[in-house]
């Protein structure tokens, strides 16, 4: 199939999180199975752009990307890529949206829906409704009155990552087309165990003793703000906190982390990559995920690629996989529950390491980026019959 995916941001935009990391993966994956995989983005990298050549193909993985500037950078709107879509979406069998709320969407589901292309959406975690209330209410509302709603209800499928996405979704009241449920796959992060070879900070963690692992954008969404205080319930665990802040939360997580008296048990790292990602998800306690919303999250998965259990809350879209599993724990978003978590894996190393077990195997059995690309051409399949 001749396929092409629409992304606001893509590789190497490693700053804007699991979506990136999660549509690359299929478009790689779809490229090796055969198929020629196009993606139209833009150069938006957090505050800045990325260095790359703009309006001609990049390959990237078996990938042909393009790269598009913006004029607008809160709804990365991109007159450029609107063009390339409107003369270019003929060519291709089908073509695949990633994200709501934003005009690349938008503006490729209407050049698909006027070249009778038949398209799907991937909203990526943004048709939570209490996600929409808290952050922007009223303007998405407006947007998804005017644009989204249309986008949406004239797609030929929506792909949700998870059943509480899809739940999520269909709470909106929209007439929504089928909507199917396929996980993001994982490329495991192999790691060789050279301490030595890490940098100073996240050496010097992996010797001082027992910590958790929280890795990821720092938003006020993934429940940062009950993780911190969790440690107060959990003595002698140490919280390693690994992502780019986009949202200038450091500061106020340092104050939390003073009031609650745990300042010396938080360490933030900033982003992280290569050996040192890899030597955290291996050597963590566990990956703490308390987030207020999250479609699927990502990072469960690297966690138990790593032989890692995971803790996360009800809100967390594999939180029905890890219960399934038996790879973790899902625990309520209260520092006490999150805590006292911590404490009983730390009081209990076997089960800690069973639990990252059971993990493992879940990786293996039913998240590989080939079970997942083929769910995903049965789909695309359907859809243009």
């Amino acid at each position: 199939m001749n396929l092409l995916h629409v992304v606001p941001t893509y590789v190497p935009a490693w700053r804007h999180g699991g979506p990136i990391l999660a549509v690359h993966g299929l478009c790689k994956a779809l490229a090796a199975r055969g198929h020629a995989v196009t993606v139209f983005s833009t150069d938006v990298h957090g505050d800045g752009r990325l260095d790359v050549p703009l309006a001609q193909p990049v390959p990237v993985d078996g990938v042909e990307v393009w790269y598009y500037p913006v004029r607008y950078r809160r709804l990365y709107f991109s007159p450029a890529l609107g063009s390339a879509a409107r003369h270019g979406v003929r060519r291709f069998d089908l073509v695949h949206l990633h994200s709501v709320f934003l005009w690349p969407t938008s503006a490729a589901a209407r050049a698909a829906e006027r070249a009778k292309v038949p398209y799907v959406v991937s909203p990526r975690g943004m048709l939570v409704p209490a996600l929409m209330q808290a952050r922007g209410r009223w303007r998405k509302r407006a947007w998804m009155l005017a644009a989204e709603r249309r986008t949406l209800e004239r797609a030929a499928a929506l792909h949700a990552t998870s059943d509480l996405e899809a739940e999520e979704a269909a709470r909106l009241g929209l007439s929504l087309p089928p909507a199917f449920v396929i996980p993001n796959g994982i490329d495991p992060a192999p790691w060789d165990g050279d301490v030595e070879a890490l940098s100073p900070p996240v050496r010097a963690l992996l010797t001082a003793g027992p910590f958790a692992l929280f890795l990821g954008r720092l938003s006020w969404k993934k429940g940062l703000d009950r993780l911190i205080p969790a440690l107060a319930h959990a003595p002698g665990v140490t919280l390693a906190v690994a992502g780019n802040d986009e949202e200038n939360l450091t500061v106020g997580l340092e104050r939390l982390a003073r009031d609650f008296g745990v300042a010396e048990r938080v360490s933030l790292l900033g982003p992280v990559h290569g050996a040192d990602k890899a030597a955290l998800l291996h050597r963590a306690l566990a990956l703490v995920l308390p987030s207020h919303s999250e479609n699927f999250g990502n990072v469960v998965l690297e966690s138990w690629a790593a032989g890692r259990p995971a803790i996360v809350t009800p809100e967390v879209g594999l939180a029905a996989a890890v219960r399934e599993t038996g790879g973790g724990r899902v625990v309520a978003g209260d520092p006490r529950p999150l805590g006292e978590a911590l404490r009983d894996l730390l009081a209990n190393p076997e089960t800690a390491a069973e639990m990252g077990l059971r993990g493992s195997r879940a990786v293996t059995e039913r998240f590989g980026w080939d079970t997942a690309v083929a769910k995903m051409e049965q789909v695309y399949e359907r859809m243009r019959a």
